[in-house]
């Protein structure tokens, strides 16, 4: 039984509607195409195709919001339509009822593998039409926002994890000597080197946003070492090594894919190609490349930016710094990969100086 309330109501819903929803009829009988438009065009706006491939054509010149679609016509049969319509990611949500007198089970089968979400039975008849019609395009309409809502709601999300990300790397920095800017520029010569290396899309983007949380575990370094003007003694720079240790547990306690990298990032960014860095002592490839990436990016970053003691160096002058330290300090593939985008480089950088922060 159908619940007729709800079809009215489905139907005065899309009755009130500035544009009416488009239904349309595929079928190579005139007889069966008068039949449901006699139905339906008091409520719907209805299309006809007389053939798969018109069918197609239509719905490529505009997609409906349903479609009605006969299974055994010339040529293309409904079943191959409405296969193309479900392959095809800008139509694959149009809900598809197929108008048949085919009624075994395998041919209902056929019909629901090939992604349609109902059938309407030949003869045809107005009330079970009206509210398969009805029923279908409100549940598809749901369905679309609710994915409106979880896009929305993930943006949010997405906005939220940023801010955090920001506030922490910050927070990373609040008592030492780096600015925002010299961290973000950073994460963006990150980015940079990151996808000539060969990381995706999101990956590039998880280590633009974790590359800045690198210093996070210098929250835990006493004032008095961390802000000391002068050479700290063996035991202050022995506590000052723990920073990337503190970093890392802060940063992994969270299992997503972006702190876990930050984490990665922020217990190994000291560690040298050679294999005297700290805490460690990793050496080459042991070394996770997130962490050389923002090794060679930070340092990089740090020469050409002026500060209260030291002039900016030139672009050039930090160039050769870097491809002295190639096989030492530096990962000696990283560097000739970065160095060889002198191009894209220079443009991170004046773009941040027309920001106004160096």
């Amino acid at each position: 039984m159908f619940d007729l309330d709800y079809m009215n109501d489905a139907l005065l819903a899309y009755e009130s509607n500035l544009a009416p929803k488009s239904v349309l009829v595929v079928d190579d009988m005139a007889d069966n195409i008068d039949i449901l438009k006699g139905i339906l065009k008091k409520h719907y706006d209805v299309r006809i195709a007389k053939s798969g491939a018109m069918a197609l054509k239509s719905i490529e010149a505009k997609v409906p919001d349903l479609v009605l679609l006969d299974i055994m016509m010339p040529g293309m049969n409904g079943y191959e339509v409405c296969r193309k319509i479900k392959n095809n990611p800008m139509t694959a949500h149009v809900p598809v009822i197929f108008i048949t007198a085919m009624t075994s089970v395998d041919d209902e089968r056929k019909g629901f593998e090939v992604g349609a979400v109902d059938f309407i039975t030949k003869p045809i008849t107005p009330l079970t039409t009206l509210a398969r019609v009805a029923n279908h395009i409100a549940l598809s309409e749901q369905d679309k926002r609710n994915k409106l809502i979880i896009k929305q709601r993930t943006s949010q999300l997405e906005e939220s994890l940023v801010a955090a990300v920001k506030m922490l790397s910050e927070a990373g920095t609040y008592n030492d000597e780096d600015t925002g800017s010299h961290m973000w520029r950073m994460a963006d010569y990150c980015a940079l080197l990151a996808r000539k290396v060969g990381f995706d899309a999101e990956q590039v983007e998880r280590i633009r946003l974790a590359a800045p949380m690198h210093d996070t575990g210098k929250i835990g370094i006493p004032d008095n070492i961390l802000k000391a003007p002068r050479k700290l003694t063996p035991e202050e720079w022995e506590v000052m090594q723990q920073h990337p240790t503190i970093g890392a547990k802060i940063l992994g306690n969270s299992q997503s894919p972006l702190f876990q990298m930050a984490a990665e990032i922020a217990l190994a960014h000291h560690e040298r190609w050679d294999g005297s860095g700290y805490p460690n002592g990793l050496a080459g490839e042991d070394i996770p490349l997130t962490a050389r990436i923002v090794a060679l990016a930070d340092v990089f970053d740090a020469l050409t930016m002026e500060r209260p003691y030291k002039k900016a160096w030139p672009i050039k002058d930090a160039y050769q710094y870097i491809r002295d330290n190639a096989g030492s300090h530096f990962d000696p593939n990283l560097v000739e990969m970065f160095i060889v985008q002198d191009e894209e480089i220079r443009a991170i950088k004046a773009e941040w100086e027309l920001k106004g922060d160096q």
